[in-house]
């Protein structure tokens, strides 16, 4: 495991795999940048020539590895290489690690079966021990504007539905996932984006700034104003 160390955003030549085993922060993915809640335990999946950063809000413990080759184009058809999810989180983080601290042993035997063999393995574990999704999935969604119906229905799922799984990931409800989304995202926005309030607002969900402006007050403590000026995104900011 290794801390997040400060870079520019950058795009690599090959696959990687990032297991965030402590922390939370944001990943910024693709030529739109969009802004994804990325909370412990959690992989980051990441594509070659898709531009990618990691915003830690706290400390960031990671193991990472990189790989390339034909067989990920069969990988991509099975559907473990998924652009559209970048991020994706698990309630056992234990299989991970498990193939993790085996991929890190085989690689200093200089064993390319084995090697080859402890790669596949950790990919598999990552794309099948990831559980529905449904909290990742809700996040972001979060900054579109929809009621808990439609969030629901956009998922597959009913409301219960909905709820249940987003108390067993995160043991919080759906209304507060998708406001503590926004408001964090709203942050990163303030912090390093030249935006007006009203903009960064409607950016995270809120067509009304006033509105916004009084629950980011009273959820942050300070004006998103006041935020800005204190040039504080409560983290250090950072990238692979």
């Amino acid at each position: 495991m290794h801390d997040a160390k400060p870079a520019p955003d950058r795009a690599l030549g090959c696959h990687a795999l990032v297991w965030l085993r402590e922390g939370r922060g944001h990943l910024l993915h693709g030529p739109d940048r969009q802004l994804h809640v990325v909370r412990a335990p959690a992989m980051l999946w990441l594509f070659p020539g898709v531009l990618h950063g990691y915003r830690p809000a706290t400390r960031w413990r990671q193991a990472w590895t990189l790989f390339s080759g034909p067989a990920t184009a069969a990988l991509t058809s099975l559907g473990h290489l998924d652009p559209s999810q970048p991020v994706r989180r698990y309630g056992d983080p234990r299989p991970i690690d498990r193939a993790f601290t085996r991929l890190l042993r085989v690689s200093t035997q200089h064993n390319a079966v084995q090697l080859t063999g402890a790669l596949y393995d950790l990919i598999g574990q990552a794309g099948t021990s990831s559980g529905d999704g449904v909290a990742a999935r809700l996040a972001e969604l979060a900054c579109t504007p929809m009621s808990i119906q439609d969030y629901a229905s956009e998922l597959g799922l009913t409301v219960n539905e909905l709820r249940d799984a987003v108390r067993r990931t995160t043991g919080s409800t759906p209304h507060e996932l998708v406001l503590s989304t926004r408001l964090s995202s709203a942050k990163v926005l303030l912090a390093e984006e030249d935006l007006s309030v009203a903009a960064v607002a409607r950016r995270v969900g809120y067509d009304d700034p006033a509105y916004f402006s009084r629950l980011f007050a009273a959820r942050v403590g300070m004006s998103p104003v006041a935020f800005r000026r204190s040039g504080s995104i409560s983290g250090p900011i950072s990238s692979l």
